[in-house]
């Protein structure tokens, strides 16, 4: 048996456990659970010896890539926390334009390294998410509209699996391991080491539009945009906003559009013909922008420090059903940096060779900001229960929020959620990876309990 460092190996009556127990969520918020065993894993050899460890000592395994689940999906009571955020490498393939990527690799490092080649990969939004739970869970990322989910050009992956075996899934390969490593989510049985991803060409050029308006345009401005979609190329990811503006001291509703460019066309010139385009209070009209300012941007929309929690569904149905439905949602929203947002992916094919399957025109998502934890049930309770209210028009939820434990549907179609769990009893037939949270588990049980960590 491969033997990990006592550096590496962290028990609850350890010095480092409990800070890198908190280190292993990106949220303010940290859950109340507490495992068992927390490995920092330096290498692949790391994995392979962690999942020994775990399989001679009963241990059930919970997984970190980028520390970025709102819940800590994998910080779970009990068992093993194998964190994976220190395995950063990257390597590009040039003649075969693809790249091995290690799962806590983020979005800016990737396409640092892919820019001077003219390469690109739709990585997730925030610059500090780590690519391994973002594409395990679908992966809405940069130019996705148009390039698809990130799970979609995921060609193969290294996966260490219960065993303790190092396996390399293809479509050919363990074909159905892949299958799953597309879309599962939290509820893969494995631990991937490595993606080998399909790259892209980079646009020419990014051009960006953002108008913020009063209040009181709400749902004239929600409603234009849900028509207007139809009239964008998919090389334009578009989304509107209600709440919290980190550029303006009050509550507006926005729109912004990302036009990922190959010709001179001005892709967002549809953009300006709002009927309440005069009354725009800020706007940026077809700037020309950068990737590292669409991070920025992105970044100051979650600034860090905050506690969070966030929900969502995919709908299609018509505009004025939706609005009316969450009229009680936007009426509500709290005055701190939360924020629900309207995102018009628009759908995408579903492909045979992935597990993905929720999706819809409509992605909505209450997202709760706030700073003192004796709000915490408050908040939960604007961000899970408004939306429940809204059950009746989803197709389903966006793993990438990860919020299993507090939700009334799932984030795979039944076809899809039955074949995952009957290959799982050939992979993981033991159980020793952590499925999708239960909830017993919710941070909303954890709030009204009156458990509120301070850091």
């Amino acid at each position: 048996m491969i033997r990990l460092s006592p550096e590496s190996l962290l028990r609850r009556s350890d010095a480092a456990y409990e800070q890198a127990r908190l280190d292993a969520v990106w949220n303010e918020r940290k859950p109340d659970r507490y495992p068992d065993v927390i490995v920092l894993a330096e290498s692949e050899q790391d994995v392979v010896a962690a999942v020994q460890l775990a399989r001679s000592e009963g241990l059930a395994i919970g997984i970190r890539s980028g520390g970025h689940s709102w819940v800590g999906n994998g910080v779970r009571d009990g068992g093993m926390l194998l964190d994976l955020s220190r395995l950063r490498e990257i390597t590009v393939d040039l003649i075969a334009g693809t790249a091995a990527v290690q799962p806590a690799v983020t979005g800016p490092a990737l396409l640092q390294q892919l820019a001077p080649h003219g390469l690109f990969f739709p990585t997730g939004h925030a610059p500090t998410v780590g690519i391994g739970g973002f594409i395990l869970g679908g992966g809405y990322g940069w130019n996705s509209r148009r390039l698809g989910p990130a799970c979609l050009s995921i060609e193969a992956v290294d996966v260490v699996l219960a065993d303790g075996t190092l396996v390399h899934a293809t479509d050919t390969s363990h074909h159905d391991l892949l299958w799953a490593a597309r879309g599962s989510g939290p509820g893969f049985f494995g631990v991937v080491t490595r993606f080998h991803l399909a790259l892209h060409d980079s646009p020419r050029r990014i051009l960006r539009t953002a108008h913020s308006y009063p209040l009181d345009l709400r749902d004239e401005v929600l409603a234009w945009s849900y028509d207007a979609l139809e009239r964008l190329s998919p090389a334009v990811e578009f989304s509107a906003k209600v709440g919290f503006s980190p550029w303006l001291d009050r509550q507006t509703v926005s729109v912004t559009a990302t036009a990922f460019c190959d010709t001179d066309e001005n892709l967002l010139a549809p953009l300006e013909d709002g009927p309440f385009r005069d009354r725009a209070v800020r706007a940026v009209v077809a700037q020309e922008t950068t990737m590292a300012e669409l991070y920025d941007y992105a970044d100051r929309m979650t600034p860090p420090g905050m506690r969070w929690a966030l929900d969502g569904i995919w709908t299609d149905e018509p505009v004025e059903k939706v609005l009316d439905a969450s009229r009680p949602l936007f009426d509500s929203i709290p005055n701190t940096t939360s924020h629900v947002l309207w995102m018009l992916w628009g759908g995408h094919p579903e492909p045979p060779n992935a597990c993905w399957s929720s999706q819809a025109k409509l992605y909505l998502s209450p997202n709760a900001g706030w700073t003192d934890p004796a709000e915490d049930l408050a908040h939960e309770q604007w961000a899970h229960g408004r939306l429940a209210d809204l059950q009746h028009l989803s197709k389903g939820l966006q793993f990438s929020d990860n919020n299993l434990a507090d939700r009334f549907d799932h984030g795979l179609s039944p076809a899809h959620a039955a074949r995952l769990e009957e290959i799982r009893t050939v992979y993981d037939p033991e159980g020793l990876f952590r499925t999708y949270m239960t909830p017993r588990e919710s941070t909303t049980v954890y709030a009204a309990a009156g458990h509120t960590r301070t850091h």
